[in-house]
């Protein structure tokens, strides 16, 4: 797929919280294609100790409004910087970048979508792109606390929407259905009680780990989104490099997506 340098310019930011900032960015002729999966490497021009382009993942893109939707998480001084962007700000990007998760061939196929904290972030556009398919996804999204719960309404627009918060909050009397748990994605009765023919999944690699751990036990077909430190996003810098199946790979390159048979953590 053809990568492009854009200057993109910020069309809407809001602060969902004091530390995930939702930023839309739009030009003036129409965005090129993306893939669910995929990401963007954006130019950090306000921050003078960031050298290095940041990766970030695509969450959605309106084609409706011609926005791309970026999810960044503020926990740096390079997305900090992305955080503090204001409206009308020109932000420099290489798109898109990577390979994407496997889209569902028929609309029987039953997929679940597995994130936690900012790897949310994909799912969502992922989940739209199911459902204009044809396919409705089932959601599994989980977080510390009910707060750090990122695009429930969004979420909610594209499938069924199933929750697990570390500390409890979130949870209703009312939840006939139990979709909000306590506990760990893992935890959530919904991988007990529904049969999925594959789950894809991203956030921190700990979770990524253990749902990999479930599918594999399962015998469920699992993709991973790995947040690997892509430096350069074109396999030049060798800082996101993974061991593999087939020898050490870059992530940014061969990935971020890749079927938990080519990854050694199960082995």
């Amino acid at each position: 797929m053809k990568k492009y340098i854009l200057d993109l310019t910020v069309s809407f930011v809001e602060h969902i919280n004091d530390k995930y900032v939702l930023i839309k960015l739009t030009c003036d002729t129409p965005l090129p294609e993306m893939l669910p999966g995929q990401f963007v490497e954006i130019r950090v021009d306000n921050s003078p100790s960031t050298y290095l382009r940041r990766p970030i993942s695509i969450n959605f893109v309106d084609r409706s409004t011609n926005e791309l939707w970026l999810l960044i998480a503020a926990i740096g001084d390079g997305t900090r910087a992305l955080a503090s962007l204001s409206k009308g700000d020109t932000v420099n990007c290489v798109l898109p970048l990577g390979n994407g998760f496997t889209m569902p061939q028929s609309s029987s196929e039953k997929i679940l979508l597995i994130g936690g904290g900012v790897g949310v972030a994909p799912l969502l556009y992922m989940g739209a792109e199911m459902k204009r398919m044809g396919n409705e996804p089932t959601f599994l999204l989980g977080a510390r606390k009910a707060s750090d719960l990122l695009l429930m309404d969004e979420f909610n627009k594209y499938g069924r929407v199933y929750v697990t918060t570390e500390d409890g909050s979130g949870i209703y009397d009312n939840d006939v259905e139990g979709m909000c748990q306590k506990g760990f994605v893992t935890n959530h009765t919904i991988l007990h009680t529904c049969k999925f023919d594959r789950i894809s999944t991203c956030g921190p690699k700990p979770m990524m780990m253990a749902v990999a751990g479930y599918a594999v036990e399962a015998g469920i077909d699992c993709e991973v989104s790995l947040e690997n430190m892509m430096a350069c996003g074109v396999g030049a810098c060798l800082c996101c490099v993974e061991k593999t199946t087939d020898g050490n790979i870059c992530v940014c390159k061969e990935g971020p997506v890749f079927n938990i048979k080519k990854l050694l953590w199960h082995l």
